[in-house]
C-alpha cells in the first residue's frame, strides 16, 4: 500500500475531496435539467393540445372574474360584439416581433350580451414620444366578429414586468381584467384574447404570433450531460492517481548518479 502514501499529501487529499463534492452537485444540476425537462414538455404539449383545439365561444370558457386555467390559456376562441376605441389603451414597452420596442393595443369589445372581452389587437411601434399616446389604426367598426388565442391576466411575479404609478393617460404595464373592470366600470371577462382574425388592413396593428414551443430536448441533454460528468469524475480521478503512480515508479527505476570520490590530497 505504500504504492498510496501520496494520496495522504496534502494535494491530493484537496483534490480527492473537490472530486467527492463534484459528483452529488452534478447529479443534482442532472435531476434539475430533468425536471425543466419534463415541466417544458407538459407545457408544450398543453399548448400544442389548445392550439390545435376547436375554436368556441368565448364565454363558454370565461366570465367576469374568471381566472384563465394553464388548460384554458391558448385554446381559440370568438366574440362578436363592438370595439370602443374610446376606451382603448396601449401597453407600454412590448417588443415586435423582430425586436423593436413600443406598444400593445388594448381595446374592449362590447359584446351583444353588455359583457366586455379585452383584445390585444397586436403591435405598433412608438411613434412619437413615449408619454404621448401613439396614433392607432382604427378596427373594424359596427358589430364585428373576432378571434384570437385566450390568455390569463398578466401579474409582475408571471411576467417580470413592474407594474408602475403615474403612468402618462391611457397607458399600462400589465393587461389586467380586473383592473380594467375598474377602470371602465362593466362587467370584463377574465383574462383577454390575443386576437388572430380578421387581419388588420395594411398589417398594422402587426398581430402577435403563436407562442412556438419550448426547448425542451436542450433540458433532456442537459440532463445526460450532467450525469456523464458525474460519471467520468471517479474515472478522471483514478486515471490521475495511475499516472501518478507510473511516473514515480519511473523516477524510483531512473540509475542513481554515483558520488564521486573525493580527491586525493
Amino acid at each position: 500500500m505504500h504504492r498510496y502514501r501520496f494520496l495522504l499529501s496534502l494535494q491530493w487529499v484537496i483534490l480527492t475531496l473537490v472530486a467527492i463534492a463534484l459528483i452529488p452537485t452534478m447529479i443534482r444540476l442532472g435531476f434539475w435539467q430533468q425536471h425543466r425537462y419534463e415541466e417544458r414538455t407538459a407545457r408544450n404539449g398543453l399548448v400544442s393540445t389548445a392550439l390545435h383545439a376547436e375554436p368556441v365561444p368565448v364565454e363558454r370558457l370565461t366570465s367576469p372574474g374568471h381566472t384563465v386555467t394553464r388548460a384554458e390559456k391558448y385554446r381559440t376562441v370568438t366574440a362578436t360584439g363592438t370595439f370602443d376605441t374610446a376606451k382603448e389603451v396601449v401597453v407600454r414597452r412590448r417588443t415586435s416581433s423582430d425586436g423593436q420596442v413600443g406598444f400593445h393595443v388594448l381595446t374592449p369589445l362590447v359584446l351583444t350580451d353588455g359583457k366586455v372581452l379585452l383584445v390585444n389587437r397586436g403591435w405598433i411601434p412608438a411613434n412619437g414620444a413615449q408619454t404621448a399616446f401613439p396614433k392607432i389604426p382604427a378596427p373594424p367598426a359596427g358589430p364585428t366578429t373576432v378571434t384570437g388565442r385566450l390568455m390569463a391576466d398578466e401579474t409582475t411575479a408571471a411576467s417580470g414586468i413592474k407594474n408602475v404609478d403615474g403612468l402618462p393617460d391611457r397607458q399600462i404595464m400589465l393587461i389586467n381584467s380586473a383592473e380594467e373592470a375598474r377602470r371602465l366600470g362593466a362587467r370584463v371577462l377574465g383574462g383577454y384574447i390575443q386576437q388572430t382574425a380578421p387581419e388588420p388592413k395594411g398589417g398594422s396593428p402587426e398581430q402577435i404570433s403563436d407562442p412556438g414551443s419550448e426547448d425542451a430536448p436542450l433540458n433532456y441533454a442537459y440532463m445526460l450531460q450532467w450525469w456523464l460528468f458525474a460519471a467520468a469524475v471517479p474515472v478522471g480521478w483514478w486515471f490521475l492517481v495511475r499516472r501518478e503512480i507510473r511516473d514515480r515508479e519511473e523516477a524510483a527505476a531512473q540509475p542513481q548518479p554515483e558520488e564521486s570520490e573525493p580527491a586525493a590530497v
